[in-house]
């Protein structure tokens, strides 16, 4: 296994993160356990998660959210792994139907991480992370509440997901203020078919030296070689077919590349987000056993200049602001 330093901070993290948005919904508890005792005896030391996975994110559904972090918390009682695993998980999202149930307030913060880590049968969460951005929430308050619960040694880093560079940079410059650590990760949707963080997210990263963490490498299965899948009879669920029929000439041209590589679509993808110099570690958030020990091999690969030259005239980059669009 690989590691490296998150963002700015001494914390060494595994290259491949560990996603567990499945457990409890697309992989029960007994592979879920495979899994995790897999990803340890890899190497791998990062594990994320977040208080809503596990079930439909909404409370106004049937029940099942928090099962992720409860199955991680059993997996945990059952001793010896506490201290071999970074621990991240998420606030923001609804957990109830009441008005105070959801965001970033004070209240929810505290009342969140206390649940969390209730599920999570622990008495700290290494990164404790901002689902989305909260526009109603001052951020006097977030960090109000952030730096209580450090204080109480039931958080140790902060991170945020889904933020805007606007965001990112209210942010730090807000906990700057404070005299606080503020922001250690982002974790932002990128992979080859989505790379509009390239214009502002990334260099905002790189300035306050936040550690990016993508999640979905592998554009929820387009970029896993859907046009082979397909000639061999799989089915698309009606949003991928909308993005194949998008995306088609780029994908056969991508397939084509990965072909004439030997390495299979869906490493390549996971190898070029390793190849970025803004990427910290890359959310392998797998359905089973062999889809991690599959994911794992992107390390090896070593793609040349030649390659993230073809791979950019595929996927052309966003470049980054104002230059992108400006002067």
């Amino acid at each position: 296994m690989q590691y490296t330093y998150l963002g700015r901070t001494g914390l060494q993290v595994s290259r491949i993160t560990l996603g567990t948005m499945n457990f409890g919904e697309l992989t029960n508890e007994a592979d879920s356990f495979k899994i995790m005792d897999e990803a340890i005896d890899q190497g791998i030391n990062f594990f994320d998660t977040a208080d809503v996975y596990g079930g439909p994110q909404s409370p106004d559904m049937e029940k099942g959210f928090g099962t992720s972090e409860e199955i991680i918390g059993r997996w945990l009682a059952q001793g010896g792994r506490r201290d071999k695993i970074i621990l991240a998980t998420k606030v923001y999202q609804p957990m109830d139907t009441g008005v105070n149930d959801r965001r970033l307030s004070a209240y929810h913060i505290k009342r969140a991480c206390e649940a969390s880590l209730k599920r999570l049968k622990t008495d700290h969460i290494d990164i404790y992370q901002m689902h989305h951005i909260d526009r109603q929430t001052p951020w006097e308050e977030i960090w109000q509440a952030m730096e209580q619960l450090i204080r109480e040694g039931k958080i140790t880093y902060v991170g945020s997901s889904n933020f805007a560079g606007w965001d990112i940079a209210t942010a730090q410059c807000s906990a700057n203020a404070r005299h606080q650590l503020g922001l250690v990760s982002e974790q932002s949707l990128y992979n080859l078919t989505q790379r509009s963080i390239e214009l502002e997210v990334i260099p905002a990263l790189r300035h306050f030296g936040i550690g990016l963490i993508p999640w979905s490498p592998i554009g929820m299965g387009v970029l896993g070689g859907v046009l082979r899948k397909l000639k061999e009879g799989r089915r698309a669920t009606p949003n991928l077919q909308q993005q194949i029929q998008k995306l088609h000439p780029q994908l056969e041209a991508y397939e084509t590349l990965c072909a004439e590589l030997g390495e299979s679509p869906a490493l390549v993808a996971l190898a070029w987000l390793l190849h970025q110099p803004a990427v910290t570690s890359v959310i392998s958030g797998v359905r089973t056993l062999e889809q991690l020990q599959e994911n794992i091999k992107a390390l090896d690969i070593q793609l040349s200049v030649e390659t993230l030259a073809k791979l950019d005239e595929i996927w052309p980059p966003c470049g980054e602001a104002p230059q992108a669009y400006a002067w």
